[in-house]
C-alpha cells in the first residue's frame, strides 16, 4: 500500500469485520481497531474508501448478521461518519461508489449475502470491483480464502496490501525465517486434527514444543496414560506417535502435561468438584479441564530461557474461569519474558485480551486460521493474488 499514488482514488478495502456482536452492538471490537491505521493512511492520503468485509455465516440476506453495528462502532473509532449501504453489489451501490469523494467511507453491506462470494465467482468479483480505481486487502484474517472479496478482485484491479496485513505477514514470517533461538512453540485447542499439519511443520523449526488442552488428551493417549473421559481423538493416535517420535528424532524438546486439572463434567458444574492429578493417575469418572501446577511451572522455566514464542489455542477450557489458571498463567508469563512474544490468533487472543495483556506482546494476530496455515508453510491465495512490487 506504501507503493500506492491514492489521492483521488476510490479504494476497494477488504477488511476483516467478522466481529462478535452482543444485544445489537460490537462485543469485541479488536479486529475494527486493528484496521485504523491503514483506514486512517488512504484517508490522510487523499482517497475515498468503500470497505468490504463478511459477518458471520449467513444463509442469504439476513439483517441478524448485517454490518450495522459495524459501522456505527467503526464511526465511533475513526471519528467521522462511517454510511452503510444496502448491498455490496448492484446498480445502486455503485452509483454510491461513484458519487464518493475524497475524504469519504462507506461500508458494503455483508458480502456474504451472496453466494457468489464463497464461490470466488468471477462475475461477482467484477461487480464488487466495479467503480473503484485500486484494491487494498487489510484482512489477513480471511486471506487463506480464495474468495471474490480476498482473492477475485485482486486480478481486477491494482491490488495492494494494507499495513495490518503487512504487520501480519513481517511478525508470522519471522518464525519461519530468522527466528531467535531458543524458539518455543504453544500449541493447544480442543482438537489436535485442526493442528496435526502444523504441530509436524514446527518440529524442525522450534526447540521446544509445547502441546497443551484437549489436543494434548490424544497424544497422552498415544502415550499409554489413562484421560478419563476427556476429550480426544484416537483416530489421531498414530499421528499424534509421530509427532513424538519426530520431535525426539530431531532432538527438540517436547512438552506435554505431567500433571492436570480435571473434574466430572467440562463446565462449571464440574468446577466445585474439580482436583489435580498426575497424569499416569486420572481417575476414569472425571474429564481433563487444565494443566496443573506442576506443568505450569515446567512453562514458566521454559517461556523463561526462550527468545522467541508462539502460541495458538488455549491449554485448557478456560471459557469457565475455574478452568482458566493455565491460560491466563502463559499470557502472564509471555507478558513478563522479554522474548519475542507472537499470539496466532482465535481463542488465545481472547485470553490475553481479557488478561489486559495484549499490548505487552509483540503481536497479537487477527487470524486464527490464517497465521496456522502460514506457519504451515502453505500459499494463502489473498496474499499471493496481491503482486510483488519489489
Amino acid at each position: 500500500m506504501r507503493d500506492a499514488d491514492v489521492r483521488g482514488k476510490r479504494a476497494l478495502v477488504r477488511v476483516d469485520f467478522n466481529v462478535p456482536l452482543e444485544n445489537g452492538d460490537v462485543a469485541d471490537d479488536t479486529r475494527i481497531r486493528a484496521a485504523l491505521p491503514t483506514l486512517k493512511a488512504l484517508l490522510d492520503g487523499g482517497a475515498a474508501i468503500g470497505l468490504v468485509s463478511h459477518l458471520g455465516r449467513p444463509k442469504g440476506s439476513d439483517p441478524k448478521f448485517s454490518l450495522a453495528p459495524v459501522a456505527r462502532r467503526l464511526s465511533e473509532l475513526i471519528g467521522k461518519p462511517v454510511r452503510l449501504l444496502d448491498d455490496s453489489v448492484g446498480p445502486d451501490v455503485e452509483k454510491a461508489v461513484r458519487a464518493m469523494r475524497p475524504g469519504d467511507l462507506v461500508m458494503l453491506e455483508n458480502v456474504r449475502f451472496h453466494v457468489e462470494e464463497e464461490k470466488n465467482d468471477p462475475a461477482f468479483a467484477k461487480r464488487l470491483a466495479s467503480g473503484f480505481d485500486l484494491y487494498v486487502n487489510d484482512a489477513f484474517g480471511t486471506a487463506h480464502r480464495a474468495h471474490a472479496s480476498t482473492e477475485g478482485v485482486a486480478h481486477l484491479l491494482p491490488a495492494y496490501a494494507g499495513l495490518l496485513l503487512e504487520k501480519e505477514l513481517v511478525a508470522l514470517g519471522g518464525i519461519l525465517d530468522q527466528p531467535q533461538h531458543p524458539l518455543v512453540a504453544i500449541i493447544g485447542g480442543a482438537k489436535v486434527s485442526t493442528k496435526m499439519d502444523v504441530l509436524r511443520s514446527l518440529v524442525s523449526r522450534v526447540d521446544t514444543l509445547a502441546i497443551g488442552g484437549g489436543m494434548a488428551n490424544t497424544f497422552l493417549l498415544a502415550m499409554g496414560r489413562p484421560i478419563g473421559r476427556s476429550l480426544a481423538e484416537p483416530d489421531k493416535e498414530t499421528e499424534a506417535r509421530r509427532v513424538i517420535d519426530e520431535v525426539e528424532g530431531n532432538g527438540k524438546e517436547l512438552l506435554l502435561p505431567i500433571d492436570v486439572v480435571a473434574a466430572p463434567s467440562p463446565d462449571a458444574d464440574g468446577a466445585p468438584l474439580a482436583a489435580t492429578y498426575d497424569v499416569d493417575e486420572v481417575p476414569s469418572h472425571v474429564a481433563i479441564v487444565d494443566i496443573g501446577p506442576r506443568t505450569i511451572e515446567r512453562y514458566a522455566q521454559v517461556i523463561a530461557g526462550a527468545k522467541t514464542i508462539f502460541w495458538n489455542g488455549p491449554v485448557g477450557v478456560f471459557e469457565v474461569p475455574a478452568f482458566g489458571t493455565g491460560t491466563c498463567r502463559i499470557a502472564e508469563l509471555m507478558a513478563a519474558s522479554g522474548a519475542t512474544t507472537i499470539v496466532g490468533g482465535g481463542e488465545s487472543v481472547q485470553a490475553v485480551e481479557e488478561a489486559g495483556l495484549a499490548g505487552k506482546m509483540t503481536h497479537v494476530s487477527t487470524g486464527g486460521g490464517a497465521s496456522l496455515e502460514l506457519i504451515e508453510g502453505k500459499t494463502l491465495p489473498g496474499v499471493a493474488a496481491i503482486p510483488d512490487r519489489r
